[in-house]
């Protein structure tokens, strides 16, 4: 199990008040807090190496775009990606999703032809599919689940049979914690000959990522959930399916010639990343990582489960519990409801006790039609989150039932 003490004296926001009371920060699954060393290294970069990157001579320039390309070998080699060039620079996961929808997609999709997701897909990883059907006049196939939230891989295989272009799937369910089974689905695309994208947003924090080994084409994921700073992301992409892909933004750095009667595009992964990138990001992101790999992902998973494990039973224990997400294989998120009292009520009394909770339908509608209710209350977990915030969150919740009863 890791040092936690240690590890939550790296992080400076979770020493604060909210409203008069210790914070308690239960919402890692929208966002996580950031340790001291990927703050320094926000601040470093601007301090001394603030410089465009790819394009200079002089040594500024040259000391920043030495220390981008390295994120980006060190990124690669984390998820054992064959080439640093498989790692595209974005945004975030929703660029991610957005490059391959449009690029890929768009190459791919012609009138008539399907999409396949599941139903538990963030709006990130639903709405780019579904409008991109929108435009073929093809149609979005969508994997059920079951009453534990689990994804009914039998109506997966049957789907398939349907012969859609592209599958793309959750690895984590960010409202109900489903970890799906991947490795798995990726298999039965692949007998079709069918590319798999995995929307990584909720594991690449939890879990250790071998994208040869799962063989996903594309893995997207972004760095504000790993301890990162906000407005970086990766998209990994199997070279044979980025050299066919059309660039999705065009501007400046994506480009080898141009002239006023045509352009030629740059090689990897340059011709995905246009303009001027998110660098001190990137950087942080990098930071971060190491920060994780570092603790170990073995440790985090159990340290997390056991958080999980212990909320879940102190609150079956309130009257009129009802948990959304009760698959056998998953992570450290707990989407809840108690009797009839709405979730944004619940999510208000917890803040003024100093607890961040998510509250609301967590960018997957879909998945509250499902369960047809209006949202939920989500509390998700992160490395330093502890066994005594549990037992003050689960005090603070029979608190706020008493005065919505």
């Amino acid at each position: 199990m890791p040092d936690v003490a240690s590890i939550r004296k790296l992080f400076p926001a979770l020493h604060q008040e909210v409203y008069g009371k210790p914070l308690i920060y239960l919402d890692n699954a929208a966002t996580t807090q950031k340790p001291q060393q990927v703050i320094d290294r926000l601040v470093d970069y601007y301090s001394q190496e603030n410089s465009n990157i790819h394009r200079g001579v002089h040594h500024l320039s040259q000391k920043a775009t030495l220390a981008y390309e390295s994120a980006r070998v060190f990124i690669a080699g984390l998820i054992n990606a064959n080439h640093s060039h498989e790692i595209i620079f974005t945004r975030g996961t929703t660029e991610s999703i957005n490059l391959v929808a449009s690029s890929l997609g768009n190459l791919l999709m012609q009138q008539g032809d399907k999409v396949l997701i599941t139903a538990m897909e963030h709006h990130s990883n639903l709405v780019p599919w579904q409008q991109l059907c929108i435009k073929h006049r093809g149609e979005l196939l969508v994997t059920r689940f079951d009453e534990t939230g689990t994804t009914d891989l039998n109506h997966f295989k049957e789907l398939l049979t349907r012969k859609p272009k592209i599958v793309a799937i959750a690895h984590i369910s960010n409202a109900l914690g489903t970890i799906n089974p991947i490795q798995e689905m990726i298999r039965l695309s692949h007998e079709q000959g069918i590319p798999v994208l995995v929307d990584g947003a909720q594991s690449i924090a939890h879990s250790a990522i071998d994208v040869q080994q799962l063989d996903c084409d594309f893995f997207a994921f972004s760095a504000h959930k790993a301890y990162g700073p906000m407005g970086a992301g990766v998209l990994y992409g199997k070279t044979k399916w980025l050299e066919k892909m059309p660039p999705y933004h065009f501007g400046g750095e994506m480009v080898d010639k141009v002239n006023f009667t045509e352009t030629t595009f740059n090689i990897l992964p340059f011709k995905f990343e246009a303009g001027t990138p998110n660098v001190e990001a990137v950087l942080g992101m990098e930071t971060a990582l190491k920060f994780v790999k570092e603790i170990g992902y073995e440790n985090i998973t159990a340290h997390e489960d056991a958080l999980l494990r212990y909320a879940t039973q102190k609150l079956m224990e309130i009257e009129d519990m009802k948990i959304f997400g009760s698959s056998p294989h998953k992570a450290a998120v707990i989407s809840f409801q108690i009797g009839n009292i709405h979730p944004f009520d619940m999510g208000t009394l917890l803040d003024k006790m100093g607890i961040a909770v998510r509250t609301g339908h967590h960018c997957a509608q879909p998945v509250m039609d499902a369960f047809d209710v209006p949202g939920t209350v989500r509390a998700s977990f992160a490395v330093y989150n502890t066994f005594q915030e549990i037992d003050t969150f689960i005090a603070a919740i029979k608190k706020a039932s008493a005065m919505l009863a």
